[in-house]
C-alpha cells in the first residue's frame, strides 16, 4: 500500500508542476502572438493549451487508476490510465491538426500574392523560453514516468517534448521572418507545417498501444516466450498451452493451462502453482495478475 502511495503521490507531484508551467506558457505565448503579431505562436499558444488539459486529464485518471480492485473492478482500475493515455492522444492530434491547417492557409494567401504579418522580437523570446522550459519538463517528467510505469504521465512527457518541437520550429520561422524582412514571413507558416508532421507521428506513437490495449491485444511476441521460459523451470509442470496475455494500466495479465503427473496430490499441484506465480511476480511485478490453470496427464502415469 505504502508503494502505491508513493507512486500516485510523485505522478501528481510532477504532472501538478508540468500543468502549473504549461498554464504559464500559454498565457505568454497567447500576449507574445498577439503582441508580436505572430500567428506561428498563436497557433504554438494552442499546442500549449492542449498541454495544459492533456496534464488535467492525467491528474483525473492517475486517481482513478490507483484505486484498489472492488466488486465491480476485479482487475483494479488500471485501464483508466489507458484511456487516459489514448485522451492525451487525440489532443495531440487535434493541435497537429490544426497547427498544419493554419500553416497551410498561410502559405496558400502568401503564393496567392497575400503579404504576410512580419512578427517581432517578443515573439522570438517566447519560443526560446518554451523550448528551454518544455525540453527541462520532458526530460523530469519522462524519468518519473519510467520510474513508475505510467503509461500516461510518459504519454504526457513526450506531449512536453512535442511542444518543445513545435516551439523550435515556431523560432526558427519567426526568427527568419524576423531578421530577413517581410519577404521572408512566409518561413514561419512553412516551419510550423514541418514540425506539426511530427507532432502526428507521436499523436500516433501514443494513441496506438493504448488503443490495442483496450483492444485486449496480446503481449509482445518476446515477453510471452519470457514467460514460457519462467514457467518450464518449474519440474512437475509440462505442456504449458493456452497462454492469454495481456496488459492492464501498469500491470499485466498472465493466464494458461498446464499439466501435471494425474497421480499428483491436489496439494504437491498447488505448491507447484504457488512456485510459478512467485516467479512470474518477481519478473513482472507484483501487481502482476496470474490465473493458472491445472489439468491431469494421463501419460505421465
Amino acid at each position: 500500500m505504502e508503494k502505491t502511495v508513493s507512486r500516485e503521490h510523485a505522478l501528481f507531484r510532477i504532472t501538478w508542476w508540468g500543468a502549473l508551467v504549461n498554464l504559464v506558457l500559454l498565457l505568454f505565448k497567447f500576449a507574445a502572438g498577439i503582441l508580436g503579431r505572430s500567428g506561428a505562436m498563436l497557433a504554438d499558444a494552442t499546442h500549449s493549451l492542449s498541454d495544459f488539459g492533456s496534464d488535467i486529464v492525467v491528474l483525473l485518471f492517475v486517481k482513478l487508476s490507483s484505486k484498489p480492485k472492488d466488486a465491480s473492478h476485479r482487475y483494479g482500475h488500471g485501464k483508466y490510465e489507458t484511456f487516459a493515455t489514448l485522451i492525451i492522444g487525440i489532443f495531440l492530434f487535434g493541435a497537429a491538426l490544426y497547427l498544419c491547417s493554419e500553416s497551410v492557409k498561410e502559405i496558400i494567401a502568401y503564393i496567392e500574392g497575400t503579404e504576410l504579418q512580419q512578427p517581432t522580437y517578443i515573439a522570438l523570446v517566447a519560443a526560446v523560453v518554451s523550448i528551454i522550459l518544455k525540453e527541462g519538463l520532458f526530460r523530469i517528467t519522462l524519468r518519473v514516468g519510467k520510474r513508475y510505469n505510467s503509461s500516461s504521465v510518459i504519454a504526457n512527457a513526450w506531449h512536453h517534448r512535442s511542444d518543445a518541437y513545435s516551439s523550435i520550429g515556431t523560432a526558427v520561422g519567426i526568427a527568419g521572418a524576423t531578421l530577413l524582412g517581410p519577404k521572408w514571413a512566409v518561413l514561419d507558416p512553412i516551419a510550423a507545417a514541418v514540425v506539426s508532421v511530427f507532432i502526428f507521428k507521436s499523436a500516433i506513437s501514443i494513441a496506438l498501444p493504448s488503443v490495442n490495449e483496450l483492444l485486449e491485444h496480446a503481449l509482445p511476441e518476446e515477453t510471452e516466450n519470457e514467460i514460457r521460459l519462467l514457467v518450464n523451470q518449474e519440474n512437475g509442470f509440462s505442456n504449458l498451452h493456452n497462454l492469454r496475455t495481456r496488459r492492464i494500466g501498469n500491470a499485466i495479465a498472465i493466464e494458461f493451462h498446464v499439466r501435471v503427473d494425474g497421480d499428483m496430490h491436489v496439494a504437491d499441484a498447488h505448491a507447484l502453482t504457488k512456485n510459478v506465480e512467485k516467479r512470474l511476480r518477481e519478473y513482472f511485478g507484483q501487481n502482476t495478475y496470474i490465473s493458472i490453470h491445472v489439468e491431469p496427464d494421463s501419460f505421465l502415469h
